[in-house]
């Protein structure tokens, strides 16, 4: 963590040959076709968001299940799956509530580095562990996974397109219908265009939103912003929150957030109208501190809310997402601006850095 940039040169991502356990119980073996990158890998790469280390890092991917473990009775070999980056238990309070993005066990998991079971299938030749990034460990070419990651897809589904469902989808759109629950006719403004924000804007565009207000520094994303469904396109800076308000007169009903950063939370807040919602889905590094008008909340029947992995249950929504793109109204397709291969990771991150991508993958099929 913490190396400096360029990435290109000071190579925080070492290419090299692990040893892989075998699945253990409730596992899987998957072979991996594609594997996204995302802001959440580099923020760990970067050190804003620490993780146990030596981790394999990469957590949004598709693939190919090769081998399971004992108990394992939904999933078999030859299935495609795509990975989600919280296992979900099913057992905790959270999952029973239908809410498995707060799975208990799975982020206790996610936070020792290990999978949902309790232990680590990746090691040296020399036998020192390595540590799961979420559960997936995306970039490698095979990884064991557990079962409560997976959700099985239809093979015909390219992996490049098929990875971006289990991060950037389920996040984004997953914001706009699940956290946020946009309504017909309401006015929308999404801060930051990235691969989880342009998601958010698809989402909004799914709800049938009147006014889309999109925010960005980088112009190529908001010419993209428009051309996927925004009605408005504003430069982030100091005149931001002034032109989202006029724009959908007086404020949004709902402004969804994906940055990670508490400066910009404060201007979505801003941006939001009176008895509005303001959603982040943004992991700003945890010495960030918020600050908000107390009394906004109360006095203008405000709500401010998180969502994490788009208040999803993958088991549902991934399904019924993919579902929604192969009828044409969920435009995942155009989110992909970059296809790599592994070698080319560390300048895939400076590209992710720069903001001059949306969504990157590495094919390995």
């Amino acid at each position: 963590m913490g190396a400096p940039r360029p990435y290109a040169r000071s190579q925080p991502l070492a290419i090299t040959e692990l040893e892989l356990d075998p699945p253990g119980p409730g596992e899987l073996l998957v072979e991996v076709g594609a594997a996204g990158l995302c802001h959440s890998d580099l923020s760990v790469i970067d050190g804003s968001r620490p993780r146990v280390m030596p981790m394999a890092l990469g957590h949004e991917a598709a693939g190919a299940v090769v081998a399971t473990g004992a108990g394992v009775t939904d999933f078999a070999a030859g299935d495609h799956v795509v990975l989600a980056f919280v296992p979900a238990c099913g057992e905790c309070e959270p999952c029973r509530a239908g809410r498995a993005a707060l799975c208990e066990p799975g982020a206790a998991a996610n936070a020792a580095g290990t999978l949902l079971g309790g232990g680590r299938r990746i090691h040296t030749p020399d036998g020192e562990e390595i540590n799961h990034h979420l559960g997936v460990s995306a970039f490698s070419d095979h990884i064991v996974v557990s079962q409560a990651s997976a959700v099985k897809v239809d093979p015909d589904l390219p992996s490049e397109i098929a990875a971006l469902f289990g991060c950037a989808v389920l996040t984004g759109v997953g914001a706009a219908v699940n956290a946020a629950r946009i309504e017909p006719g309401q006015r929308v403004a999404v801060f930051g265009l990235g691969g989880v924000g342009l998601s958010a804007l698809l989402g909004a565009v799914l709800q049938d939103a009147g006014t889309i207000v999109a925010v960005d520094v980088v112009p190529e994303k908001l010419e993209l912003a428009r051309q996927l469904g925004a009605t408005d396109a504003v430069e982030a800076g100091p005149g931001a929150v002034a032109a989202v308000r006029e724009i959908t007169g007086g404020g949004a009903d709902h402004v969804i957030e994906t940055v990670g950063s508490a400066t910009v939370l404060t201007e979505a807040y801003d941006a939001t109208r009176r008895g509005g919602t303001t959603t982040t889905v943004g992991l700003p590094d945890p010495s960030q501190m918020l600050s908000i008008p107390a009394v906004s909340l109360v006095a203008e029947e405000r709500t401010l809310r998180g969502s994490y992995l788009g208040s999803s249950v993958p088991a549902r929504d991934l399904p019924k997402f993919i579902d929604l793109y192969r009828d044409g109204r969920l435009d995942v397709e155009r989110l992909l601006t970059h296809r790599l291969t592994l070698d080319e990771i560390n300048e895939g991150f400076d590209r992710l850095a720069d903001g001059e991508a949306v969504r990157q993958a590495i094919v390995f099929d």
